[in-house]
């Protein structure tokens, strides 16, 4: 999908406070995909979502990987926002595969396509924008990204890629939501149990391997 004038685009977003981004590109699309992992920043963009666009159905890819943690914040905030969560999940039988095998140990890139990847993909055909909450300090392939990208598939929307970790930490605060119960033990980026160790940033996320990415946002 081509995204016609995506530098004058950008400028403009970027001149904008987070909540005009988000509710502009709900103004101006109507079909708008929003994914969440309900990871240790997501309850800025669940946040901004509920007040900006209630209802709006959040998709949550459940790769039966999950911390017990995780799934616990997760019906916290939607009951804490009332969120609309719609739930995907791997295919069954291929899921069952990379149990038995141990496929994150020998070949994570096809386990996160089996159990992330696959499952989303069967929804975005649906869509013309995907919003999501990258934010750019995580990580090098993060801070490249600009506000508004398109790949030819669907039109990205990341309107907090410019935010730092103190910018996420005081709209928490700020707005009285509750952190990832991970978060105080150290984990900043949760996934996965197999492949997620405590760390800053994103550095505890396939901390043995070049792998920096489950493949959604390549």
């Amino acid at each position: 999908m081509y995204l016609a004038n995506k530098e004058k685009i950008n400028r403009s977003l970027t001149a904008k406070i987070v909540d005009a981004r988000v509710a502009q590109v709900f103004n101006t699309f109507k079909e708008v995909l929003v994914t969440s992992s309900f990871g240790t920043t997501s309850a800025v963009l669940l946040h901004l979502v509920s007040r900006i666009k209630p209802g709006c159905p959040i998709y949550f890819i459940d790769t039966g990987y999950h911390f017990e943690q995780t799934i616990a914040y997760k019906e916290r905030l939607t009951r804490l926002l009332d969120l609309n969560v719609i739930d995907l999940r791997p295919d069954p039988a291929q899921h069952a595969h990379t149990l038995k095998d141990e496929l994150w140990e020998d070949n994570p890139d096809k386990c996160c396509d089996i159990n992330k990847v696959e499952p989303l993909d069967r929804v975005k055909d649906q869509y013309k924008v995907w919003m999501s909450g990258l934010i750019g300090f995580q990580n090098r392939h993060r801070n490249s990204l600009p506000i508004m990208d398109d790949d030819n598939e669907l039109i990205k929307f990341y309107p907090l890629i410019d935010w730092n970790s103190s910018l996420v930490e005081e709209y928490i605060e700020s707005h009285g939501l509750p952190e990832h119960p991970l978060k105080e033990k150290g984990f900043h980026s949760v996934g996965c149990t197999h492949c997620t160790s405590k760390g800053e940033d994103r550095n505890g996320r396939w901390s043995d391997l070049s792998k920096t990415e489950c493949g959604l946002h390549r």
